[in-house]
């Protein structure tokens, strides 16, 4: 970067908040997905007038921008591809206002999401996006990436909460979008077009978020089933019943093994499928809703279901779907995580497609997640190092990409585009979809220096390289 550049940003920011030093740097060149790209510098700015000021910098100086919440990212949403400056957004967390007569919260975007989870049920109210990095991840990262998380299946994605927003526009201008109304229909909806745009088209400074109200009662079950395919059809089968559960998540026979080896819970072995399935709502409802989910999974071959009677016997249940993250990452140094999202009518579908690719790769692909909504989590255990594994790690994530596309999937349900799946829009989009996305993002960036590298694939580039 130019000295004169830095002599410039040397005037918005004191020293204390601008970061050359090469190992500060390095803190930031990766996040929880897959490479490293180093920034030249980076910047902790404290308000929006900052952010406007730092963004009409680089514009006159070209140099590229990536913000930056907690960097729990799995897509490599914050990475800075290009070199530059990294925005960390984490000290703007001066607010985190419940306003209870509206059911909304009023934050900022440095603020951990667990804190809003934590402050809203204190009030009697819910926030239900609950993304499993919650107790490390911001808000603005979770807005900028469409967050979910198992709720997502019965209350939705970020999306459906954001009703307003304050955006430092790529160009500097700082801008206000909805408002605290939750009928809005003024104008172009340009909150919805800011969250999930994985900070191309801006920077959030502070967001509107709606509360709902905290459900009376909640029930949990587990199940195990000897056949993985069967999961699938009890999946199914749930969601085809009328009953619409908070959360129902996956567990493959790798996942079991996992945990068990990181810390034993005595799951079973044996079983290639673990379902967790959580009811909430009215007291009396719930009780029919968990019973009759029960006798579905009996139905289709579970070869044990168990009802939590209590929050101890709950939480029992949900620690082993916890620890699965943790749990894997001791399989092996490297972790590629996707997220392929299906019709739910086509899980079983994609359950055996992804046997399939693990098979016919002979890769420790383990998969679990959001499957109540279609959005599976294959992992790829691997090691960067082993240059042969990769290139066929390339190819079996292409495989998945190509599965869900060909079963009425998507490439993302939650992770988003980032940097990994970038090559792959033009399959799910179309050539006219793509190029209609890009000239919004010329018409609000026209010197493409807002994480630039995201999203878009380089001119050429048709599949995820993750060897060079």
């Amino acid at each position: 970067m130019e000295q004169v550049a830095l002599d410039a940003l040397s005037q918005i920011i004191p020293e204390n908040r601008m970061f050359l030093d090469l190992a500060e740097r390095y803190c930031y060149s990766y996040d929880a997905s897959f490479g490293e790209y180093l920034p030249e510098v980076v910047i902790q700015p404290i308000n929006a007038k900052e952010v406007s000021e730092l963004l009409k910098l680089a514009n006159v100086h070209k140099i590229p921008v990536s913000p930056r919440g907690a960097g729990t990212s799995l897509s490599g949403g914050p990475l800075p591809v290009k070199g530059g400056m990294v925005l960390d957004l984490t000290l703007l967390r001066d607010k985190l206002i419940i306003d209870r007569e509206n059911m909304l919260a009023i934050v900022s975007p440095g603020v951990i999401t667990a804190a809003i989870h934590k402050k809203a049920e204190e009030a009697g109210l819910f926030y239900p996006p609950d993304p499993s990095s919650s107790n490390v991840a911001t808000i603005g990262g979770n807005l900028l990436e469409n967050s979910s998380g198992p709720k997502g299946l019965k209350y939705g994605t970020t999306k459906e909460y954001v009703i307003g927003l304050e955006v430092v526009t790529p160009t500097g201008e700082i801008i206000r979008t909805g408002g605290k109304t939750v009928k809005n229909v003024t104008g172009y909806d340009l909150t919805r077009l800011i969250v999930g745009s994985e900070g191309t088209l801006g920077i959030v400074t502070e967001a509107i978020i709606r509360l709902i109200p905290k459900p009376q009662s909640r029930k949990t079950f587990v199940a195990h089933f000897n056949q993985f395919i069967d999961s699938g059809h009890a999946i199914t089968s749930i969601l085809s019943s009328g009953i619409l559960p908070s959360s129902l998540e996956l567990m493959d026979q790798a996942c079991i093994h996992a945990v068990e080896s990181y810390r034993p819970s005595g799951l079973p072995l044996r079983s290639e499928a673990i379902l967790i399935i959580e009811i909430d709502g009215h007291p009396l409802a719930i009780e029919e809703e968990i019973n009759k989910c029960a006798d579905i999974c009996r139905a289709k071959g579970a070869s044990y279901v168990k009802i939590a009677e209590s929050e101890d016997e709950r939480d029992t249940i949900w620690s082993a779907r916890k620890l699965v993250s943790p749990a894997i990452t001791q399989m092996g140094p490297t972790k590629i995580s996707e997220d392929a999202t299906v019709p739910r009518n086509r899980i079983p579908a994609m359950m055996e497609r992804l046997k399939q690719i693990r098979d016919k790769y002979k890769l420790n692909l383990v998969v679990f997640g959001h499957a109540g909504d279609g959005n599976l989590h294959p992992n790829i255990i691997t090691d960067k190092r082993n240059e042969a594994e990769m290139k066929k790690v390339e190819l079996a994530v292409s495989e998945i990409f190509e599965a869900a596309i060909e079963l009425g999937g998507t490439l993302s349900g939650e992770h988003g585009i980032g940097t990994l799946k970038s090559p792959y829009m033009e399959m799910e989009l179309g050539v006219n979809g793509v190029n209609m996305m890009k000239k919004i993002k010329e018409a609000w960036d026209p010197n493409n220096i807002l994480n630039p590298g995201k999203i878009f694939p380089e001119k050429g580039q048709t599949k995820v390289v993750l060897v060079t």
